[in-house]
């Protein structure tokens, strides 16, 4: 008799607890997993229309995601777009306007956000916001709140790059090609986090498709014959051969992500925490690829193909697998307001981005928005396109000012591959004259009298070399003085 009342009685107590912990583990946040490739333009993939590109893991996720079509990085190159995602803030506040910069810790970094708000957190991949070296290993307390750590500040040798972990500044390198190396240690991570009672945020930071592109995968590069690869019209026909070459890299690479990506939702879907997981897939910035004449690799264009960059949103709690294309512009700065406030999380008193959530949970577009996005200094990208900008986003436009005043205006609907500048046409002095005011109006939010690129210099007491620019160096040794960064070639 006694036996059968402690059995009953344990039964009962197993059931509380299988009780509990369903009502824990609904009440729990949801996971995040924040993917960044670098250099990967919006147009390059399937469900964005390239004829070129075989992504269909991507483009199956794409149809059951928030999709923002008009999504573009705030300065398209790499560590001015890695220091408005991580501060919520515009680089004409924090002066991370150029590549190999060091973020002052004074800034909030989004580990610590992350971490003040319950989460776990981990880093995967390139970083490229220490400022000691790319090959320099970054200590715990210039992590910025990560606490699972196998990063790089900067490696593009993809067969063979490198990475530090834990409290050791022991060189480690990752097995094969790295984005799918890095992408087996997400899944890891995820199947070690499971039954912990912190959700985790996780950021997969891939190298690829950035060039070096002819290190792809060589049996993916066999998918893209050099006669199959179709180029844009507003690729130069005098370029078109030796594009073709990089393209097959770049799509082989584009390739590998999706396949990475692939299994990354396998993972979750095995694990079991697909239904509680926010993924957001984006890019830093795009790459040129000969559009318009710029040359290949180049970005911090103020056109589409630099500036540009993929945006997908999947949070089945949210919308289930029903996805949406939201034409509402978004911009870096916006990324984790819009997040947070889509998750209703506290945002940052100290962020400087729009939250947009009401666009997701509100199933709405927000009418005649626009969002900004520059250059402050140039870059050496060649011709014309090289000078300062300060530039808008709407749903349908494109508005570019330089120094010299209106500079470009593309009906982004009816000329996706901007051939027709409407800002030199008569006829539209109107509406040029209507996006100034609005570009305008931004610029004057943030306390930006935009500037020639040496005010910017001089205010951040940046220290260029003679001819403007510091070598790419792997020693550790490229920049002395962190805290006093010099003016970098852009190459990454």
């Amino acid at each position: 008799m006694k036996c059968f009342m402690y059995r009953k009685m344990w039964c009962s107590i197993l059931i509380c607890i299988a009780f509990c912990c369903n009502a824990l583990a609904q009440n729990k946040k949801p996971n995040i997993i924040y993917i960044i490739a670098d250099q990967l333009r919006a147009s390059a993939l399937g469900y964005a229309g390239d004829p070129n590109a075989n992504t269909p893991n991507l483009d199956q996720l794409a149809q059951k995601s928030f999709n923002f079509k008009n999504a573009v990085s705030v300065m398209p190159v790499c560590t001015p777009y890695r220091a408005a995602l991580m501060t919520g803030k515009y680089p004409t506040t924090t002066g991370m306007f150029l590549n190999d910069l060091h973020l002052p810790l004074s800034e909030y970094g989004l580990g610590d956000v992350l971490a003040d708000r319950g989460y776990t957190t981990a880093y995967i991949g390139k970083w490229h916001l220490d400022g000691h070296g790319r090959h320099s290993f970054i200590p715990p307390d210039r992590r910025r709140g990560f606490e699972y750590w196998k990063v790089a500040e900067c490696d593009h040798n993809y067969n063979h790059s490198h990475y530090y972990t834990g409290d050791s500044d022991e060189k480690l390198y990752w097995e094969g090609y790295d984005t799918y190396a890095q992408t087996r240690d997400a899944q890891q991570y995820m199947a070690d986090q499971v039954g912990k009672e912190k959700p985790f945020a996780l950021f997969l930071s891939f190298g690829t498709p950035h060039f070096p592109h002819h290190t792809a995968p060589e049996e993916l590069k066999q998918h893209y014959p050099l006669e199959d690869i179709v180029l844009p019209e507003n690729v130069p026909e005098s370029m078109v051969d030796g594009l073709k070459i990089e393209a097959q890299g770049y799509y082989a690479h584009c390739e590998a992500l999706d396949i990475s990506i692939g299994n990354l939702l396998s993972s979750l879907e095995e694990l079991g925490i697909s239904e509680n997981t926010v993924i957001v897939f984006t890019s830093d910035h795009g790459e040129m690829m000969g559009a318009h004449g710029v040359r290949a690799k180049a970005k911090q264009v103020a056109l589409a193909e630099a500036a540009r960059v993929p945006f997908l949103i999947r949070y089945p709690e949210l919308n289930g697998n029903a996805g949406r294309t939201i034409e509402t512009p978004i911009t870096t700065p916006d990324i984790f307001p819009t997040l947070f406030g889509m998750l209703d999380l506290p945002i940052p008193a100290t962020y400087e981005g729009d939250d947009l959530s009401e666009v997701l949970t509100g199933n709405k577009e927000i009418k005649n928005h626009a969002v900004l996005y520059m250059k402050l200094a140039p870059w050496g990208v060649g011709g014309s396109y090289d000078r300062e900008y300060r530039a808008i986003k709407t749903s349908r436009h494109t508005y570019v000012r330089s120094l010299d005043g209106p500079w470009l205006l593309f009906d982004d609907i009816n000329d996706p591959l901007q051939m027709n500048n409407l800002a030199e046409n008569p006829s539209h002095k109107k509406l040029v004259g209507e996006m100034d005011k609005q570009l305008w109006k931004l610029l004057n939010k943030f306390g930006d009298d935009f500037k020639p690129a040496q005010w910017y210099i001089d205010r951040w007491n940046l220290k260029p070399a003679s001819h403007g620019s510091i070598p790419y160096s792997n020693d550790g040794k490229d920049q002395e003085n962190p805290q006093s960064p010099r003016l970098t070639n852009g190459t990454s």
